[in-house]
């Protein structure tokens, strides 16, 4: 970089970190250029490069332009507006024509446990998918991705901890379509500029509807078109109205397929990429031959069935499960069996009313003796337990006390080797 450096050089595009650094080495002078760009400036304070955005502008000459990028305006922001533009023209985009007409914007209620699982059937849905996951933190970003890779989902991970050299693997993997689906956090997502992506995942929304924004533009590119799917619970359904109403957009609920929707679509692909073989193509005759021999006497019904019964094996999806919710409540819609109104026990008695059993009368001649209570001598609360009690004397109240108090300070001497002392030895 430093011998690039040397050459003429009309912009330099760098981190703070790294620009930093060759200033220091005096690998580039910054006194002399004519203007400043900062671009995602909420993002660069958001990773902690304040103080190297202050080191950097107090090279710079004051006569230079700056133009700020920033999705959000913070404070932050606007103490660097105004420590280093003069007199600084703000341009703002209205948020409802910022989001890309193009896109189709869907949400799927389900449980943040079966979240997983959808995309799957997403994915098995429609093997054309090309899409992006948004997740809100790295570790979730990362654990979902190593799931998926096990089941041998064509994804990864793309998240601040990688280094840059597995960043710029997984980026060029994905651009090339050997991955299906990339998996990745708002910051790390931020510049990504891939085309044809078909599908935008939002396995948690985001805090900021500018994130949202960002989020589902990462489909829809080139005049094409685009889908955005949003994971909510019940209760972030309000969230989906407030959105609606800031950026402009309708959101429309979408069904998660279940595994006969998904089966039907899987048979229906492979059935027509078995027409359009032609015969023979590339097989040597010994081997057909020998496939001939092999399936001999197995009649056609019986080798169709085996045929799609091993292609449906290849399916992930857990077989009759329902994971979409609904408004009301109470689990996925399908519902729940709360007693015996159906299933086997149907028509079963639910149990007797609660009442007091009767038990038969005993005969008059039955010897058999009942069980008493124990007896207990009867004392009057004025009747002395034992002679010279005062508690039990009928003197009068205050007596009483005043005897008692008496003796609580005739005991105080001996409770003082009784009682521990508290705290440390």
């Amino acid at each position: 970089q430093i011998s690039q450096l040397r050459k003429a050089c009309q912009v330099v595009i760098a981190t703070p970190g790294r620009l930093i650094d060759l200033a220091k080495r005096g690998a580039i002078a910054l006194d002399q250029i004519e203007c400043v760009v900062l671009d995602e400036a909420d993002e660069m304070l958001n990773m902690g490069f304040k103080e190297e955005l202050d080191t950097i502008l107090a090279m710079t000459p004051d006569t230079k332009r700056t133009w700020l990028f920033s999705a959000t305006m913070p404070k932050e922001i606007r103490r660097l507006v105004k420590q280093y533009m003069s007199d600084p023209h703000e341009v703002r985009i209205d948020p409802k024509t910022a989001v890309n007409e193009q896109i189709e914007h869907r949400y799927a209620m389900v449980r943040n446990a079966d979240k997983a699982e959808a995309l799957t059937r997403f994915m098995d849905l429609n093997e054309d998918l090309f899409g992006v996951v948004f997740c809100r933190t790295k570790r979730d970003t990362q654990e979902l991705a190593e799931g998926l890779m096990k089941k041998g989902y064509r994804v990864d991970a793309l998240h601040g901890d990688l280094s840059q050299p597995q960043r710029d693997r997984v980026m060029k993997r994905f651009k090339l379509k050997h991955l299906q689906v990339l998996i990745a956090t708002d910051v790390a997502a931020r510049g990504i500029d891939v085309q044809d992506v078909t599908h935008v995942f939002h396995f948690n929304l985001p805090n900021d509807n500018a994130y949202y924004t960002h989020r589902s533009g990462r489909t829809a590119r080139a005049g094409k078109k685009g889908v955005s799917i949003a994971f909510i619970s019940r209760r972030e359904k309000a969230i989906i109205g407030r959105m609606e109403n800031a950026l402009g957009i309708d959101f429309m609920p979408i069904s998660i397929p279940d595994a006969k929707a998904i089966a039907a679509a899987r048979l229906d692909r492979w059935a027509q990429a078995v027409m359009e073989r032609e015969e023979n193509q590339g097989l040597p005759m010994d081997l057909w031959f020998a496939m001939q021999e092999r399936f001999e006497g197995v009649s056609k019904e019986a080798l169709l069935n085996r045929l799609v019964s091993l292609e449906l094996s290849k399916l992930h999806v857990t077989r009759g499960k329902d994971l979409n919710w609904t408004d009301e409540g109470g689990g996925r819609s399908t519902g729940r069996s709360t007693g015996r109104s159906t299933g086997r026990h149907a028509g079963r008695p639910s149990g007797r009313p609660f009442e007091k059993r009767q038990r038969p009368a005993r005969a008059e001649n039955d010897k058999r003796k009942k069980p008493g209570k124990k007896k207990f001598s009867q004392r009057t609360p004025f009747a002395p337990a034992d002679d010279g009690d005062p508690r039990y004397s009928r003197r009068s109240r205050s007596d009483r006390r005043g005897a008692t108090n008496s003796n609580k300070r005739e005991e105080a001497p001996f409770a003082k080797f009784k009682k521990k002392k508290k705290g440390r030895k």
